[in-house]
């Protein structure tokens, strides 16, 4: 037995992995968290999330939910921590399937590689099995090779989707929009029904989705639709639905967490200050200024994004720039995302900067049961499965 392996045994022996006390750990795991974050890329940019005083804050929209700490020594060292949830989604062609979700998994730069993640993840699976789940997923970034080598090596996770994260800053000037286009806000009981409708055979696709439109953190649903082809504005949708048009909901980060960007150069605030200031100055030229993501700010994540008809993609743009208008008058918030299948039609209509979307985020999925199925969901190859994935503003 190597050396490297034998200490990874004799560590996984004096770790205690177990449920979180928010009375005796929250100060514990913030600042093991923040430890993480200062270790990041050496010289490197990093964005770090800052979730506003409680750690559970992420899962907490969650009927089902769960943080586990994992605790090194005599001395009883924070040095890990994994959230996780559970939920019911489809899996395509309107069936169902309970899921858990994997996040959140962080483990203290001094004591990595011993096989603490590894113990927490396979802790947390057990939860989730108490839980019925039959599925577990987790998301990361396609780069991030020790994430992915822990869950797809050690954890026998597969690499299953690919999704695509555009994001767009938000500038200073105001994005016009067609006079000829209405834009509509939607009841949450409509937009339950059309949303229902339009993704029952799409994947991930939660049943209670009544919950997240319902959430203080969703700022509505919204629908496009051309005035001359609809006629006069009406909010009948549910009834008149119009032939060309486009869908999508608003959820803020305000309230649940908030990022910063750190590690950036002197000339890199300086320049990002200026192209503010002269966008500023000159709104009519329209300057693609960077906002100001050295400070904490908040996302607007668009999701339930879908168009039909041939003036569709047009319709969805103007949505995105609604939105963004939106922004605008929302203080801190500093950029409006969205992730979607790349083989989503959504997806080329969607505005966003390169630098700041990434082409492919990676989830991984693991099948929990042992119960046997018609058909292994974690099997299904992207190019045979819905070329649509709904997600849930609640994952991010």
């Amino acid at each position: 037995m190597s050396s490297k392996i034998a200490a990874a045994v004799a560590a996984a022996a004096v770790v205690v992995v177990r449920e979180y006390d928010e009375e005796t750990d929250k100060r514990d795991v913030e600042e093991m968290e923040r430890e993480c974050d200062e270790t990041g890329p050496h010289g490197k940019p990093i964005m770090v999330s800052d979730l506003l005083g409680d750690p559970v804050r992420r899962v907490r929209h969650f009927p089902s939910h769960t943080m586990l700490v994992a605790e090194y020594g005599e001395g009883r060292k924070m040095v890990g921590v994994v959230r996780g949830c559970v939920k019911t989604v489809t899996r395509g062609n309107s069936a169902y399937v309970k899921l858990a979700y994997v996040l959140g998994l962080r483990v203290s730069p001094s004591h990595r590689n011993l096989g603490i993640g590894t113990k927490l993840v396979k802790t947390l699976e057990e939860w989730f099995k108490q839980e019925g789940a039959t599925y577990a997923y987790m998301a990361t970034d396609c780069t991030n090779e020790p994430s992915i080598n822990l869950f797809t090596k050690k954890c026998s996770y597969v690499k299953f989707r690919t999704p695509t994260m555009l994001v767009q800053p938000v500038h200073v000037h105001y994005k016009p929009i067609g006079s000829d286009i209405a834009i509509l806000r939607l009841t949450t009981k409509t937009a339950e029904s059309v949303y229902a409708r339009l993704f029952k055979n799409s994947e991930f696709f939660p049943r209670d989705i009544d919950a997240i439109l319902n959430s203080p953190d969703s700022l509505g649903t919204f629908i496009a639709f051309s005035k001359e082809k609809h006629g006069p504005e009406t909010n009948r949708l549910d009834r008149d639905f119009p032939k060309d048009f486009a869908i999508l909901s608003v959820w803020s980060t305000k309230d649940v967490f908030r990022l910063q960007m750190k590690g950036v150069s002197w000339l890199t605030h300086v320049c990002c200050s200026g192209s503010r200031l002269l966008d500023s100055c000159m709104p009519w030229m329209k300057l693609p200024s960077f906002p100001n993501v050295f400070d904490k700010f908040w996302v607007y994540f668009m999701y339930g994004m879908h168009m039909e008809g041939g003036d569709g993609p047009r319709l969805m743009k103007s949505l995105c720039s609604f939105v963004h208008n939106i922004g605008r008058h929302d203080g801190g918030c500093g950029a409006v995302a969205t992730e979607i299948s790349p083989s989503d039609p959504v997806a080329s209509t969607v505005p966003h900067w390169r630098r700041l979307s990434w082409a492919q985020d990676l989830w991984c999925l693991k099948k929990l049961s042992d119960e046997p199925e018609m058909s292994d969901w974690s099997r299904s190859r992207s190019s045979s499965a819905s070329s649509v994935i709904f997600v849930d503003p609640r994952d991010i």
